[in-house]
């Protein structure tokens, strides 16, 4: 059974930095990409960032260009994203998916559809 946990969410004032880690286990074959959602209250939920294990690249929205960084480690089953520069505009709930190495997708990397497991969420919130 492959189970994906999330951890490091809370609260931040604006302007600040927040750390989220992803951990995935379980998958026999391991897994092709780990990426990260967000949803806001009355929002759809949003691809934020993913990384593809096999190689390192990365993929990102443009509302988080250049504030987040999205790394795995070489375990290749976590993953970890740095938020800086935070703006209440990030605040939502934050998870984390996986795609399992043996399915193929051809759609966008921050397609929600892409991902076969998904943690349950790590709210993180931007106020002063």
């Amino acid at each position: 059974q492959v189970q994906v946990v999330e951890s490091g969410g809370g609260s931040v004032q604006p302007g600040g930095s927040l750390r989220l880690s992803c951990t995935a286990s379980g998958a026999t074959l391991g897994y092709y990409a780990i990426g990260w959602f967000r949803q806001a209250p009355g929002k759809e939920r949003e691809g934020v960032t993913t990384i593809r294990v096999t190689d390192g690249r990365t993929y990102y929205a443009d509302s988080v260009k250049g504030r987040f960084t999205i790394s795995k480690d070489s375990a290749e089953n976590r993953a970890t994203l740095q938020m800086n520069s935070l703006s209440a505009e990030d605040t939502g709930t934050y998870y984390c998916a996986a795609q399992n190495k043996a399915t193929y997708y051809g759609g966008s990397y921050l397609d929600a559809a892409r991902f076969d497991w998904w943690g349950q969420g790590t709210q993180v919130t931007v106020s002063s």
